[in-house]
């Protein structure tokens, strides 16, 4: 069935009061509910599900079995019409679950645009994502976790309740995450420990060998015992003028307003003592 520019499958099931931008296309089996917003020249392929008060920007891809919108898995939960909003660009593989913020916190959880959810990933109640990130295939994320952009969170990750990835930071498979990830680094193991820096992405952002050594020796100062305290950390970046690079200075206040405590380096991490 045709409704204008809208293409729905007569398989599928969209109520009245959904609203479909033009171009919005929902495949066979589908369920769109009362509430949901559809953004322009979004696909929802086949057997995928958009309930609640979901808003979905322009352009999103839902594959089959995914489920956007349904109520969160917290037990305080009773039904409030808190909302989902997603932004443009995204990809919504298999069974991937992204859920409504909860009335506990902010009411909302929050997706920005042009991210990959693979198969599996699930998305808690008040969660707040940025824009460019990969989550691999099974990476959960518990309630009121915020990630930042271009983040890349491998296979089986798990991160806990309230912790901060930072921006370019990169989670190993199957990393375990109870802390906040200062961004640009990587981190790996149960529980996660820093695994020194994400190269590879500062590189692909421009970054020459000049500003990687700047970044690699702030590292050193505040994961690495370059000073007995943050504090004395900070004050030996700006000693040496790393403050003033925008990647370091991003580094340290991160580290300044985290919530949940900085994950630790491993005991026996090598990866910039001697670099």
């Amino acid at each position: 069935m045709n409704a204008g520019d809208v293409s729905i499958h007569p398989t599928a099931i969209v109520h009245p009061g959904a609203q479909l931008d033009a171009g919005v296309v929902v495949g066979p089996f589908c369920i769109v509910g009362a509430h949901a917003k559809v953004g322009k020249g979004t696909r929802i392929i086949s057997h995928a599900v958009v309930e609640g008060h979901t808003t979905l920007g322009e352009n999103n891809v839902i594959y089959p079995f995914a489920s956007v919108g349904h109520a969160p898995q917290d037990l305080k939960y009773r039904g409030e019409p808190t909302t989902l909003v997603i932004g443009d660009g995204n990809t919504i593989r298999e069974s991937a679950t992204l859920q409504p913020g909860t009335i506990q916190d902010k009411g909302t959880t929050i997706v920005g645009s042009r991210n990959l959810f693979m198969a599996y990933t699930h998305i808690a109640h008040d969660c707040v994502i940025g824009d460019e990130n990969i989550f691999a295939n099974v990476a959960h994320l518990a309630g009121h976790v915020l990630i930042g952009n271009q983040a890349v969170l491998g296979s089986m990750c798990a991160i806990h309740q309230f912790s901060h990835i930072g921006n370019l930071a990169m989670l190993a498979a199957g990393a375990k995450v109870s802390g906040d990830v200062p961004p640009f680094c990587t981190v790996q193991g149960d529980r996660a420990t820093l695994r020194g820096l994400n190269v590879v992405g500062l590189r692909r952002r421009g970054v020459d060998a000049t500003g990687l050594s700047r970044i690699k020796q702030a590292y050193r100062y505040l994961f690495l015992g370059g000073a007995p305290t943050i504090e004395d950390a900070v004050t030996l970046c700006a000693k040496d003028g790393l403050d003033q690079d925008k990647f370091v200075s991003e580094m340290i206040t991160f580290v300044k307003n985290a919530k949940r405590g900085v994950v630790r380096p491993a005991e026996n991490d090598l990866s910039l003592r001697e670099d």
